[in-house]
């Protein structure tokens, strides 16, 4: 199978077993997120349309919102050339961040200092 031309699903996993995840929001392509995917959260995210992820900390499978209710609906994915970094488009259903930010980018480094953006 070609990973970089091919058709087929056929992701590159690191050594951990894991691929990096990027989240924009659908509607405004703003960056919500950056977390991890095993296998299984992979197959969660397709089988499920919701967004699940591996926590690196827990060492857990992880479905984004599940405590929170801000789950994460899936509107597209995109894999990148070498199918090891996946790209998320998702309709968020509240704030992404666990500090309650519409974001996990909620601020810029400035004149030596992180700034909480406006």
């Amino acid at each position: 199978m070609d990973r970089e031309t091919g058709s087929q699903l056929n992701p590159k996993f690191d050594s951990a077993g894991l691929v990096t995840a990027v989240v924009t929001d659908d509607s405004s392509g703003a960056v919500l997120m950056v977390a991890h995917m095993n296998g299984e959260a992979l197959e969660k995210t397709i089988e499920t349309d919701v967004v699940h992820f591996y926590s690196r900390s827990r060492q857990a499978l992880w479905k984004k919102g599940e405590t929170s209710g801000n789950i994460l609906t899936l509107t597209e994915m995109r894999l990148d050339c070498d199918q090891d970094a996946v790209w998320i488009k998702a309709r968020p259903a509240g704030p992404v961040c666990h500090t309650g930010e519409t974001s996990c980018f909620y601020r810029t480094y400035k004149d030596g200092k992180l700034e909480r953006i406006a």
